[in-house]
């Protein structure tokens, strides 16, 4: 009866439209490979993933962004918009906002969500991210699918120069520091092989201590399998912070070589969850942790 209820919210606020609504359309594939009917230009937009309403702002025109996500904070500007929830995804409030498309990331918005707006004629056009180059293309394909592909190129473009420039700084080493990002502590969560952040790190001049691909990209990990990995970096907080926390509640892990060297240190999470225009950002703070100086254990 929902579902019917948004059906026909959705077809009557599609007969009110002016005549004047482009009817061209394009057919593309997604992220995931799905495929989809888009207008050809959007004029309502808006993003169900913080890391694509700051790829929104740095290529739509910002007045066809129409709302917000509660998690979204970057840019400032974003808070004068109407927030539309997410989770759980408030379908109701987002069939009124009458978007064209709305976009999202793999593993934040759920096909079956993804589909039932699909039933009530509002596409969700998925991007996914597995190197950092790949955010720099999504950029770029936002900016076709919203007609604004001088900016998308010329955002992408100065960004991978960013990048080279940086990477270009990164010491070369025959044994990268193997790290280990932690995103809750009980249970243990951490950045699995299969994230981005595999990626940033390798660019930042480390690698990931998971080397390990499971079937979640953010997978609960044992004390016993913490401690095989025995990481060089620990990243999730500060040591003063984790030890009085994390190692208290988990004082076997003391041992391993990033407690021991103290080399544990806060991220920025707003950078490293959002694969948006600032990861060359979130590789620059990864590689400045890495640089930071240490005592070798005994």
């Amino acid at each position: 009866m929902r579902v019917l209820y948004l059906f026909l919210t959705a077809a009557l606020l599609a007969s009110c439209q002016p005549e004047s609504r482009p009817a061209a359309a394009v057919v593309v594939k997604d992220g995931l490979g799905r495929s989809l009917t888009l207008p050809a230009h959007p004029r309502r937009v808006l993003a169900l993933a913080p890391s694509m309403t700051e790829m929104l702002y740095a290529v739509a025109d910002t007045a066809t962004i129409v709302a917000r996500v509660p998690q979204d904070n970057y840019p400032a500007a974003v808070l004068r918009k109407p927030v539309v929830n997410n989770y759980p995804l408030d379908l109701e409030k987002l069939v009124l906002l009458r978007p064209d498309v709305v976009f999202t990331v793999e593993g934040i918005t759920s096909v079956d969500d993804a589909q039932r707006l699909q039933e009530l004629g509002i596409p969700v056009y998925y991007l996914r991210f597995r190197k950092v180059e790949d955010v720099f293309a999504g950029i770029e394909e936002l900016g076709r699918l919203l007609g604004r592909q001088r900016q998308a190129t010329q955002l992408a473009d100065s960004l991978r120069r960013k990048l080279a420039a940086l990477v270009a700084t990164t010491p070369k080493s025959a044994a990268p520091p193997s790290v280990l990002a932690i995103t809750w502590q009980d249970p243990i969560y951490c950045y699995g092989q299969n994230t981005l952040f595999t990626d940033e790190i390798r660019l930042a001049g480390g690698q990931n201590a998971v080397t390990e691909t499971f079937p979640q990209p953010y997978p609960a990990l044992t004390r016993e399998y913490i401690l095989k990995l025995n990481p060089d970096v620990l990243l999730g907080g500060s040591f003063g912070k984790l030890d009085s926390t994390f190692f208290r509640n988990y004082p076997e892990l003391r041992r391993i070589k990033a407690c021991r060297n103290r080399r544990v240190y806060p991220i920025t999470g707003n950078l490293m969850e959002r694969p948006g225009p600032r990861v060359v950002e979130s590789v620059r703070e990864l590689q400045k942790l890495l640089r930071q100086p240490y005592v070798p254990a005994n």
